[in-house]
């Protein structure tokens, strides 16, 4: 049996009449071809299909047959195959055969007609010619059999890769999400610890300030003596004011503070708190002041500001077991020089005290952290910084080394306004004796007894007549009996469905210009409905001068008008 190339490589002889194909295969097998002959038109057609390099043909094997087979054939070969036909003809030429011939050549397509007689060269060579032409045509068969080859294989590589891959990334994304559950996992734990160190410390400096005064309340009804009594209430005092300010530190640190921005001029500021500092500072540390008279004034809540301060200082004393000089020193840090898109003023405190170590350095504003001894300190005063400086706009910098002291540095957004001076009022004693003229009639609205007790006492002491109810609902109808009320002064969370906020609106809509001062212990959460709705609200733990001012501010308003008729 042929094989593949074999059979590719014949030359297929029909020639029908006498003895012309066996001349013709034997001269072609001479020539160095291999030579097939076939006896019949479909004989023909099925060597065709098992491969031929030429077909050498007489005209007479195909004029007046059907030739649709090989028409077919010849029309649905494979791109890269067109057959050679070598047609042998003669000279004669009537009418019917030129245009039979015109169709042959057509049909063939790829075609060479030799006339009788023809010399054997020139058979040969035109054979040779088809054959070589054919060989191409295998050698492009071959290529694109290689390159259909190429493509599967490259094609079953990048199916092998794209599987790998996609192995790859699903190992990859079950890593990342067990990454990731770990990071959560930590992130909790971490949440954990501080909360458990948050509320240790709270609850370690709540207890404190809770020993004195129930210590105290109980040691006032066991001695009467009037300098020992007066000392437990001054202690008292004191852990109360002890546990307002440590409220304050958190909500700084929360950046949940309601801050109280105002203009200030920083170096008149800071020189007027000149004898605080002196005060809080030993004996041997001093405090030199570096304040340029060109400072920008910032944009601070005043107080917190001060606080910020008074912490700072305190950190850089407690630093210098020695003493020293503590350095304030304010410059103006435009943008151009730091970068950082607007205009700073900077405040820094400079101690050339221990300093600290990295691992202090990168925990000095955790809330509760503290190198101090113990009762030397909360831990919350950088904590306090911290967030003061973030809540204002600016920022907070630390400068340290060991034994080379500390710097620390805020940023203050500088103000485009006017600085405002103003006297301050908080020194002033607003205490008055509950025997002279009132100042009117007050509606307490408070669902705490204790406090409504209390609040009662400091209102009468400012000159009001009180009149007590425990819910929104009460207030309403207290107002709605036709009795006299100069002042409103309610708790914002209360039972009964309706909040203080709510009452007030309710007030208003009844009395406009009735005088409305709201108060909360968590005021923050609140301040913005209350600006939204320009009522005054005081925060708790509040004293009595800062209960005073706020009263005074509500009677400032020019739509109101203190009342002019005693009690």
């Amino acid at each position: 049996m042929e094989t593949r190339d074999q059979a590719s490589s014949r030359v297929l002889v029909l020639t029908p009449i006498g003895r012309d194909a066996t001349v013709s295969a034997s001269l072609l097998r001479r020539a160095g071809l291999a030579a097939s002959i076939c006896t019949t038109l479909p004989d023909l057609l099925s060597e065709m299909k098992l491969g031929a390099a030429a077909v050498f043909i007489a005209e007479e094997a195909l004029f007046g047959k059907d030739i649709a087979g090989l028409s077919n054939w010849i029309e649905h070969q494979e791109p890269w195959s067109d057959l050679p036909f070598v047609v042998l003809t003669n000279r004669q030429e009537p009418l019917q055969v030129s245009v039979w011939r015109e169709r042959l050549v057509a049909t063939l397509r790829n075609v060479a007609m030799l006339e009788r007689p023809i010399q054997a060269i020139t058979l040969t060579s035109t054979i040779r010619a088809a054959v070589r032409a054919r060989k191409r045509q295998y050698e492009v068969r071959t290529l694109l059999e290689a390159q259909k080859q190429t493509a599967l294989n490259l094609e079953a590589t990048v199916a092998a890769r794209t599987e790998d891959l996609e192995q790859a990334n699903q190992e990859l994304r079950l890593q990342m999400a067990e990454r990731a559950r770990m990071e959560e996992t930590i992130r909790q734990a971490q949440k954990i610890e501080a909360i458990g160190q948050l509320t240790g410390g709270i609850a370690h400096d709540f207890n404190n300030l809770l020993m004195v005064m129930s210590g105290g309340l109980d040691m006032l009804s066991r001695n009467p003596e009037p300098k020992r009594q007066q000392m437990l209430f001054e202690g008292m005092r004191q852990a109360a004011q002890r546990g307002a300010g440590l409220t304050r530190q958190l909500l700084a640190f929360s950046r949940r503070q309601a801050l109280r921005p105002e203009t200030i001029d920083l170096a008149r500021h800071i020189v007027r708190m000149r004898e605080l500092l002196d005060r809080s500072l030993r004996g041997d540390v001093h405090v030199d002041l570096e304040l340029p008279k060109d400072l920008w004034p910032t944009d601070a809540d005043p107080g917190e500001l001060e606080f910020a301060l008074l912490n700072l200082t305190v950190n850089a004393r407690d630093a210098m077991p020695d003493g020293g000089t503590i350095i304030i020193r304010g410059e103006n840090a435009p943008d151009e020089k730091t970068g950082l898109g607007v205009d700073f003023v900077t405040l820094s405190i400079i101690d050339a005290g221990t300093g600290m170590t990295e691992e202090v350095k990168a925990r000095v504003f955790e809330p509760f952290f503290t190198t101090k001894g113990v009762g030397r300190g909360s831990g919350l005063g950088l904590a306090q910084v911290y967030g003061f400086a973030a809540q204002s706009g600016g920022k907070v910098e630390i400068d340290t080394a060991v034994g080379r002291g500390t710097t620390v540095t805020l940023y203050l957004p500088r103000s485009t306004q006017v600085p405002v001076v103003s006297f301050d009022r908080l020194d002033e004693d607003y205490t008055k004796s509950g025997t002279g003229p009132k100042r009117g009639q007050a509606l307490l609205v408070e669902d705490d007894d204790e406090v409504a007790s209390l609040v009662t006492e400091m209102l009468d002491e400012l000159g009001y007549e009180v009149m007590r109810v425990a819910s929104a609902s009460a207030a309403l109808g207290a107002l709605g009996n036709g009795r006299q009320v100069d002042l409103v002064f309610s708790d914002i969370m209360m039972p009964g469905g309706m909040d203080g906020v709510q009452l007030a609106r309710e007030i208003r809509a009844r009395k406009p210009h009735m005088p409305i001062l709201l108060t909360s212990g968590f005021a923050a959460a609140f301040q913005s409905v209350a600006d939204a709705e320009n009522i005054r609200l005081l925060p708790k733990p509040y004293r009595m001068n800062d209960l005073a001012l706020a009263v005074d501010d509500l009677w400032a308003s020019p739509k109101i008008s203190p009342p002019t008729s005693g009690a």
